[in-house]
């Protein structure tokens, strides 16, 4: 490795240099420098590099990526006929942690120009997004991040519109989100790269790892998602870094003895997000208290690694791939994991910490948390490193119907996701179908990215509905069954229901006063001996019996006014095709 001085006069003397480069690692440019590069990169490589353009944000500013080709393979389609395989890798989701911008920029230069990697663009095609959030880039000040070893300034977590981008992926909110979703499905990587930085205690350990199908998805991606983590650990550690497999963050907040636990988050997270299409996603999260310049260049190594791994076993991974989209395009996924969790096993590990003690808050009455770090301290914690299944859910036979009420906005939803999906072209009158009806509903108390997230219990049952013109169909027997299970299936943790866009249907709007309800309530218990000794059984419930509200909703559900839409989830699952269905382009 050069040293740092050596490394900086090269870089400075390079054409095609950054912000970050010129002022010896301190700063990071604005938004204007990646327009710039983006233009000059082309002028600079002809033939082997384009700028293109993917969106706007709402501010106005267009969402800019780099493709990179040894033979000028530009486009997803052309890229598709020569069966090439992609690395897709992007900065600034949270547009202060920016590591990934100025050290994609230092590669990209160097593997067009030969000096690393040569004859690697000829094996894979390098898709590089320099600013995910880049109205949140332009917040820029010195006080963003507050526990971040430089630059000396930089941009806001969140986007102009206040979204957490790197929460968005299933729901698709944010207009930016949108178009990279558009643009990530058209280029289909077999590896998708999400470049942060992250926050927390100080170690020594400069980087995390996290990548998926490994602990979860199907057997055939996992295998190669271990081969990929391992090969990258090793190389990172050749090159002088401390690596670690699972994100940082303890188990009991600011207590580094409660150790750290491996899982597989919810695909509202990118790396997982593409897990869940059957493709390679990784998390890469520099350690904050790093200074920039060690943190770009540990992002650099990373990067560089991968493509180089991608370019090795880049046949594999896509033969890979393409034997899961086969598999859920012939309809043999039955059942798809939407949680997991870790149990209580572990092991300790040895993991390289700083002394540390802790001390009574006067500001917080707590006790908090103190490091030295001139005093490197190897901590002997535990890693809770076994993840099973929390949450599996079978598939329906044949697909989901949403109805025609719901749909204009549900397949705006569906085609950021490339889900496929067929349009009702008649009404289906008595269908039979899986209906889910919530037997409790509860709204979270605040609001969450924009959303008062609804949790239910109930199960689905079958009964006969009636599916309305222009109602979508979405078959199962697709790519990508799984984020489909997560859109749809109402208890995922990052369905469509559970971030609330469905609350409306678990809302009462119709209701009978209570002296109609009364009289009925007596005659409905005089004449119906099913529903008396329901009555009954109900008063040994003691909350029950003490709650006026329940007791006469008890009536309520069994009068001929009751809304049987009340608590009735919109999104139906079939175990046979519709008939009556036109191709939607």
């Amino acid at each position: 490795m050069l040293l740092p001085s050596l490394l900086t006069v090269l870089l400075t003397q390079a054409p095609l240099t950054t912000t970050a480069e010129r002022s010896n690692w301190l700063r990071t440019g604005r938004y204007a420098e990646v327009e710039s590069l983006c233009r000059d990169f082309p002028k600079s490589f002809p033939g082997k590099v384009r700028c293109e353009t993917f969106g706007t944000t709402p501010e106005g500013r267009p969402m800019l990526a780099l493709v990179a080709s040894a033979d000028g393979t530009f486009t997803s389609a052309a890229n598709a006929k020569k069966g090439r395989p992609v690395v897709l890798f992007q900065g600034g989701i949270h547009a202060g942690e920016i590591d990934g911008k100025d050290a994609g920029f230092w590669l990209l230069r160097d593997l067009l120009s030969g000096k690393t990697l040569p004859g690697v663009l000829g094996q894979v095609t390098a898709v590089f997004v320099p600013v995910f959030n880049i109205d949140g880039h332009e917040r820029f000040g010195p006080n963003n991040r507050p526990n971040q070893v430089g630059p000396e300034e930089m941009g806001w977590r969140v986007t102009a519109q206040n979204y957490n981008l790197n929460r968005d992926y299933v729901k698709a909110d944010a207009p930016e989100m949108v178009a990279l979703l558009t643009y990530l499905h058209a280029w289909n990587p077999v590896f998708y790269i999400d470049l942060h930085v992250t926050d927390g205690a100080k170690f020594e350990h400069d980087v995390s790892l996290t990548i998926e199908p490994l602990r979860g998805g199907p057997q055939p991606l996992r295998t190669l998602g271990k081969k990929l983590e391992e090969t990258l650990i090793s190389e990172l550690q050749t090159q002088g870094h401390l690596p670690v497999t699972f994100y940082p963050s303890f188990i009991k907040d600011d207590d580094p003895a409660s150790g750290f636990a491996e899982g597989v988050a919810p695909p509202r997270f990118a790396q997982n997000y593409w897990a869940a299409n059957g493709r390679f996603g990784m998390l890469v999260e520099t350690h904050s208290w790093r200074p920039y310049a060690h943190r770009v260049k540990t992002t650099r190594d990373v990067l560089e690694d991968s493509l180089r791994f991608v370019a090795s076993n880049g046949a594999a991974m896509q033969a890979a791939v393409k034997s899961v989209d086969t598999a859920t395009e012939a309809g043999q996924v039955r059942e798809v994991t939407l949680a997991y969790k870790h149990t209580d096993k572990n092991h300790p590990i040895d993991f390289r910490g700083y002394a540390y003690t802790f001390e009574p808050s006067p500001i917080s009455n707590q006790k908090v948390v103190r490091y030295d770090d001139t005093k490197p301290q190897v901590w002997k914690v535990p890693l809770f490193d076994e993840v099973v299944p929390d949450f599996t859910v079978p598939l329906p036979k044949a697909g989901y119907v949403i109805p025609a009420a719901h749909a204009a906005w549900v397949e705006a939803k569906l085609r950021a996701h490339g889900v496929r999906f067929q349009r009702l072209d008649k009404e289906l009158p008595a269908t039979d179908v899986g209906a889910f009806r919530a037997t409790e509903a509860k709204f979270s108390p605040q609001s969450y990215e924009g959303h008062q997230n609804l949790t239910v219990k109930g199960e689905w049952k079958s009964e006969k509905q009636t599916l309305t013109a222009g109602s979508l169909y979405v078959p199962v027997a697709q790519p990508g069954v799984t984020l489909i299970a997560h859109l749809l299936e109402p208890n995922g943790p990052d369905s469509l229901l559970s971030w609330g866009f469905f609350n409306t249907h678990f809302e009462q709007k119709e209701y009978i006063e209570e002296y109609v309800l009364e009289p009925y309530a007596r005659e409905l218990l005089a004449k119906d001996a099913t529903v008396k000794a329901a009555w009954e059984a109900r008063l040994k419930d003691p909350a029950f019996a003490a709650d006026p509200r329940a007791r006469l909703r008890f009536f309520y559900e069994r009068h001929p006014t009751y809304d049987a839409r009340f608590n009735l989830y919109p999104v139906f699952r079939l175990d046979t095709a519709p008939t009556g269905l036109r191709p939607v382009r």
